[in-house]
């Protein structure tokens, strides 16, 4: 009998993965990416025997594929995966793979937000309670390699639109959704109900014995819950009590009715700043609905020490605080940033736009903001945008100029804060290279 064979298309963290679990699951398995594989990626695979090429695709060798698994940073519009998708073969995620072959828990955060620090801080209130849990998604190692070779009772799984955009029969026991604000809207054909529906494809699948949790104060969730038939569970979360939220914070406590009651004082909690408030209060609910004792979610909740990119201080440097939120990628999260903000600011943007629309920000640039600094390779939408503001601005093209300017503009007082609202590949590897430059530099100063 002829083994199927599957074709992965991208050798990072979540295509060697798949390409490890289909080995062992017993396919013929082919790994292929445009671009060049790292040393890492290249030993894992040629140490399984697995056959790889790079700097480029063979279409004979693809083309004959049963199946193609498909990294999530290449779009469907990609000259290989529309061929793919012409003669017929079926394109998955790793995510998608993956769970075919375990049957533990999956607990999935998406949303537009706050990503990154839910699903850290839900494996960090897991692990305190020695549950057996595997950090997976866009964070840890990818759920493929894990369920192959370093199985876990439960996985923590931080999901992207376009990993979702590829997930079919995959089935989230716990879905957290945090928001949906505007977001690669590049990679949507600039529609954003293509990138709505997405995200609310974390939904899919999902039976009475799941559970549901969302942001009750999301209008554009709030808006699409009206046409789903929803199966599991929900636990709709608020910043303030409203009707039908089980979980918000009132009169300085968070608080979450179900499944088991549970309380703590606002100040205790670890994260500060509105976004957080959201992120805690997801993190609790999904502990709670774990059935995680209410000590440990408590304990987790105090004493989470964050995540690296994300408001991360940095350091002071004559009285300035430097502030490394490169994770903010999109205008909605330096919305966030800027708002938890207690001093001024010097406020560093640019990047890669994904078709941004900057005018939400503007309000608080100009009640918040002493100076900006543009980094990136082109930043005229950003003088377009902001140069009106009556604030001054510096034109920066590498981080050594972005930090030299910051340093020259900010006062005794003042917070520095990278908070981009934009992709990082125009002058950068990625969204860590770009906040790994900036602490260096500046703890250079």
């Amino acid at each position: 009998m002829t083994k199927r064979r599957i074709v992965i298309l991208g050798a990072g963290e979540s295509g060697t993965g798949a390409a490890v679990l289909a080995k062992k699951e017993g396919f013929d398995v082919f790994v292929s990416d445009m671009s060049l594989i790292t040393p890492h990626y290249r030993m894992m695979l040629s140490e399984r025997d697995i056959p790889w090429e790079d700097g480029g695709h063979s279409e004979e060798l693809i083309l004959t594929a049963n199946e193609i698994i498909k990294s999530p940073g290449i779009p469907d519009t990609a000259p290989i995966v529309r061929k793919c998708i012409q003669v017929g073969i079926p394109v998955i995620s790793e995510i998608e793979f993956a769970g075919r072959y375990t049957t533990s828990k999956m607990i999935c955060i998406t949303g537009s937000n706050g990503k990154t620090t839910t699903t850290s801080l839900i494996y960090h209130i897991f692990k305190e309670a020695g549950y057996d849990a595997g950090l997976a998604g866009n964070i840890g190692h990818s759920l493929a390699f894990q369920v192959a070779e370093d199985p876990h009772d439960y996985y923590i799984i931080e999901l992207s639109s376009f990993q979702l955009d590829n997930m079919y029969d995959f089935r989230a026991n716990i879905a957290v959704l945090l928001n949906i604000t505007p977001d690669h809207l590049d990679r949507y054909d600039f529609e954003m109900q293509n990138y709505v529906d997405a995200k609310m494809r974390i939904l899919q699948n999902q039976t009475s014995d799941d559970a549901f949790v969302y942001w009750n104060d999301d209008p554009i969730i709030r808006r699409e819950l009206k046409k789903y038939d929803i199966k599991a569970v929900q636990y709709p979360f608020s910043e303030l009590k409203e009707k039908g939220s089980i979980g918000y914070i009132e009169a300085g406590k968070y608080v979450i009715e179900k499944p088991e009651p549970f309380n703590m004082e606002q100040e205790a909690l670890s994260l500060t700043g509105r976004h957080n408030i959201y992120n805690s209060l997801a993190a609790g609910i999904a502990g709670n609905i774990a059935g995680i004792k209410k000590d440990i979610i408590r304990k987790s909740l105090s004493d989470f020490p964050g995540v690296e990119h994300r408001l991360e201080k940095v350091c002071m440097v004559r009285g300035v605080q430097y502030v490394n939120d490169s994770k903010a990628t999109n205008v909605d999260a330096c919305w966030y940033a800027l708002d938890s903000m207690k001093t001024r600011v010097v406020l560093i943007v640019g990047g890669k736009d994904k078709g941004n629309d900057y005018e939400p920000i503007k309000p608080l640039i100009r009640e918040k903001c002493s100076a900006i600094v543009y980094l990136g390779a082109d930043n005229q939408k950003l003088h377009d945008n902001f140069d009106s503001l009556g604030i001054p601005v510096r034109d920066t093209h590498s981080m050594r100029e972005c930090v030299d300017a910051c340093y020259e503009l900010a006062q005794p007082g003042d917070t520095v804060l990278l908070s981009p609202c934009c992709a990082s590949f125009d002058l950068f590897k990625n969204m860590e290279d770009r906040g790994e430059q900036f602490k260096q530099m500046v703890r250079n100063l």
